[in-house]
């Protein structure tokens, strides 16, 4: 059964491909596509552009009217990830589909839910892992960016072009949110606005500061370029100081990740060695009770140490 299961799963994969080179590899000689020399000319569409086309404008439509799509695109935008919501959606959807189908294909139905319930939950986790690294490199290029921002004023340029400047010399993502700061404003949109949105979608603090100083300039005047060396300074001293915490905790989040892999390195070690010792738990009430109160210590201790070791600053 499991090899009929293999050769259906093979020549689905076959099939799929063959369709594909009919539908993308063209048929005659290769031409020069007339969009290219008439740029009045929209560009042919394919059969399959326009069933993906069409699959994400589906998807779109669901993410609306389940009220998702404000949200999906804040979350990808968070992570810095350029791709259209409905598109990214249907993508994790099919990979979902593919990693379920490989897992059943391989290990039975059990392995293919459970692989089809590892590519959500890992999209999930990679799009957090993202917008916090983002978060933390923004954060630590802000000083730069400041001082970048004071020199240009200082020279005489306007308070947009010392951001369109960061947009070019600064380092990603800061040069991506001072880019799209720089668009926004140039389609209409004021300048404060723009601020407190990067602010907002960043989660930082000390951007808040610098949004705050220069709207309070925009209101009542002044030498811009001193107030943001003074801001530069105050976040440069939070940096100083948000770096030693992170050092000195990191031997705390060692021994936390320490602690709670060691139930599990241990079962598998016994796992291997003496199997007999281990069926005992399930051989009996008492052994499932007792697993149970395994479990539910390791996440009252996991929790524990979650907050121990979680220090916010």
């Amino acid at each position: 059964m499991a090899s009929a299961f293999l050769v259906l799963g093979v020549s689905a994969v076959l099939a799929a491909l063959l369709l594909t080179a009919l539908v993308v590899l063209p048929a005659g000689p290769a031409q020069v596509p007339l969009s290219r020399l008439d740029p009045a000319t929209a560009p042919p569409s394919s059969a399959l552009a326009g069933a993906g086309a069409a699959a994400g404008a589906a998807v779109g439509r669901v993410l609306e009217r389940r009220g998702r799509a404000a949200s999906g695109t804040a979350a990808l935008e968070r992570a810095g990830i350029a791709t259209a919501l409905p598109d990214f959606v249907l993508l994790v959807g099919v990979a979902t589909l593919g990693l379920g189908a490989t897992g059943a294909l391989l290990g039975g139905p059990v392995l293919g839910v459970l692989a089809a319930l590892a590519g959500p939950l890992g999209v999930r986790l990679l799009l957090k892992v993202r917008a916090a690294r983002r978060r933390a490199a923004f954060a630590d290029q802000l000083d730069d960016s400041l001082q970048l921002m004071a020199s240009s004023l200082r020279a005489g340029h306007s308070l947009l072009r010392s951001v369109d400047s960061v947009s070019h010399e600064a380092e990603a993502p800061t040069s991506e949110e001072f880019a799209r700061i720089v668009n926004e404003t140039r389609v209409g949109r004021d300048l404060s606005d723009a601020l407190d949105e990067v602010a907002a979608r960043m989660g930082s603090d000390d951007f808040v500061w610098v949004a705050q100083a220069i709207a309070i300039h925009r209101e009542v005047g002044g030498n811009l370029a001193e107030v943001l060396d003074a801001v530069g300074h105050t976040i440069r001293e939070r940096n100083a100081i948000r770096r030693q915490v992170k050092a000195l905790s990191a031997e705390g989040k060692l021994s936390a990740t320490v602690l709670m892999a060691l139930p599990f390195g241990i079962v598998a070690f016994l796992s291997v060695t003496n199997p007999a010792y281990l069926a005992k738990f399930t051989q009996s009430l008492a052994g499932y009770a007792m697993l149970a109160v395994a479990a539910v210590m390791m996440a009252v201790g996991g929790f524990w140490l979650k907050k121990t070791v979680a220090i916010r600053f």
